[in-house]
């Protein structure tokens, strides 16, 4: 078992930044990460992932060139750095850990286990 706890949510104006944080309760350098994000009434969708040694990124469309993936396997800790935040941005964001991936998963199904959630609101 793995618990992740997500931090670093909460309210920016449109156009600012927010860092956020991942902790895992055990050592997870040989899983893939990911963020997914869950508006109001929306499906939980793929927003970034790494693969266990950081070699390789992926993002969503809608954050491509404004979110930035990275992780400490040493902290056991992943990070969503958000810049340009936009309205359409707001969520819910989660955490996620792959432990049978070998490649970075765009579905909730790939992921075992879940953080449980951190709000991100942005104002226009």
């Amino acid at each position: 078992q793995v618990q992740l706890v997500e931090s670093g949510g909460g309210l920016v104006q449109a156009g600012g930044s927010l860092r956020l944080s991942c902790a895992a309760s055990r050592r997870t350098s040989i899983y893939t990460m990911g963020w997914f994000r869950q508006a109001l009434g929306k499906e939980r969708e793929f927003v970034a992932g790494i693969t266990w040694n950081g070699g390789r990124t992926y993002y969503s469309d809608s954050v491509k060139g404004r979110f930035t993936i990275s992780r400490d396997n040493a902290k056991n800790t992943v990070y969503l750095e958000m810049n340009s935040l936009k309205p359409e941005d707001t969520a819910v964001y989660y955490c996620a850990a792959g432990v049978q991936l070998t490649r970075i998963g765009v579905t909730t199904s790939e992921y075992e286990y879940w953080g449980q959630g951190t709000q991100v609101t942005v104002s226009s």
